[in-house]
């Protein structure tokens, strides 16, 4: 039998990516020397301070994104799952302004490693919104 892809797994999928996304900007914060791999590629090395709290920011803001994602998705937070529908809608437009970000960012590097990732976040995001949400369950689980 084969098995569908559901908003569950989309869910699941957007969790993977993004957690990615969220390590990768922890790091950032933490001064790991890829500035040249983020914000347009414009610092080579470790982030100046400023940077770093767009960094830090952009963490807390995927981290909610993670959350709104799973609950409207049924997975967790199930009294949640009803009251996504707006927030769901911001995840998805979040999700295609970063997929034209990338895809103009002069950083070669930046673009061949973000675009794929945020293309997939913006997918499983949309497949996550487009449906009704699902209360929790122990298939979603």
């Amino acid at each position: 039998m084969a098995r569908r892809f559901t908003p569950a797994l989309s869910a699941r999928l957007f969790t993977l990516f993004t957690g990615a996304v969220v390590v990768f900007q922890l790091a950032l914060l933490a001064g790991a020397p890829w500035g040249a791999l983020t914000q347009g590629g414009r610092t080579s090395g470790v982030l100046p301070d400023g940077a770093r709290a767009v960094a830090a920011f952009s963490a807390v803001l995927l981290m909610a994104f993670i959350l709104v994602v799973r609950a409207r998705a049924g997975l967790r937070v199930p009294t949640w799952a009803l009251r996504t529908g707006r927030f769901i809608w911001g995840v998805v437009a979040y999700g295609a302004i970063g997929i034209v970000a990338n895809a103009i960012t002069p950083s070669a590097l930046e673009r061949m490693i973000w675009l794929p990732v945020v293309v997939v976040m913006f997918c499983t995001s949309v497949h996550v919104a487009r449906r009704r949400s699902v209360p929790l369950s122990n298939e979603n689980l």
